[in-house]
């Protein structure tokens, strides 16, 4: 059998047993009872949480499965975020000439659900889908959390690039600058040579639900382009009545 194989059906058994148990379990309660050693338990336990399959209780080591009918609840409501926004984003990205982008806040960070380009770049942005980045490094991330309410304690403030905020009071500062103006702005904070506009999206009810934003080569997207890009973001988003 195929290592990948191997690995799935180990994962597989595994999150089969902390289902059947039906009560909290311990690491190295699941070692000894698959016979299992800690470091491919511990592999095995990261990669079921970061899928959302297993959660750890509150101040414990103790873990427990998740209701997979709310993992599919939430994949439904993606998939008709990313129908309702559709001609949003094509619009966007027709107007700025850039790829536009669409993401949704996800445990402390910014995930992005999907993207349109049709802009005329000879160089076009990466395939950006199911990526999952920290949200005071993108203009997505920073306009959530500018119109959200989030505790900023939970950021874990990498640093990336010389530009990256690395620190709650100069994320402060940024959030309410961005709350003044509407748009966020990633000005080489994730990577040295990519520059970032976006605004948070709410629905039809005034419900913050994710942003959308362009991405775009630095060399072209100069500070007063950027200004420029977040304002016709904002017009265009002003338009759109969101029905999710």
């Amino acid at each position: 059998m195929p290592n990948q194989l191997k690995s799935l059906s180990k994962g597989l058994n595994v999150y089969r047993f902390i289902i059947d148990y039906g009560k909290p379990i311990l690491a190295v309660t699941l070692c000894e009872k698959l016979n299992i050693d800690k470091s491919t338990m511990s592999r095995i336990l990261k990669t079921l949480k970061e899928e959302d399959f297993i959660s750890y209780l509150e101040n414990s080591n103790e873990i427990i499965a998740n209701d997979l009918s709310n993992k599919t609840n939430q994949s439904t409501k993606i998939e008709l975020l990313i129908k309702a926004t559709k001609f949003l984003l094509e619009e966007i990205s027709s107007k700025t000439n850039e790829c536009a982008y669409l993401g949704i806040f996800d445990d402390y960070k910014i995930s992005y659900i999907n993207q349109i380009d049709l802009s005329n770049q000879k160089l076009k942005t990466r395939n950006n889908i199911g990526i999952k980045t920290n949200l005071h490094t993108s203009a997505l991330g920073k306009s959530i959390l500018a119109f959200g309410n989030y505790d900023l304690e939970k950021i874990k403030f990498n640093q990336y690039t010389t530009n990256t905020i690395t620190d709650i009071k100069t994320l402060n500062n940024e959030l309410s600058m961005i709350k003044n103006r509407g748009f966020a702005i990633d000005n080489k904070e994730y990577q040295d040579r990519m520059s970032c506009v976006a605004v948070p999206l709410f629905n039809k009810e005034n419900i913050l639900i994710g942003a959308v934003g362009i991405s775009g080569n630095s060399s072209r997207l100069k500070d007063n382009k950027l200004n420029e890009i977040g304002e016709l973001i904002s017009d265009i988003v002003s338009k759109y009545s969101i029905v999710y």
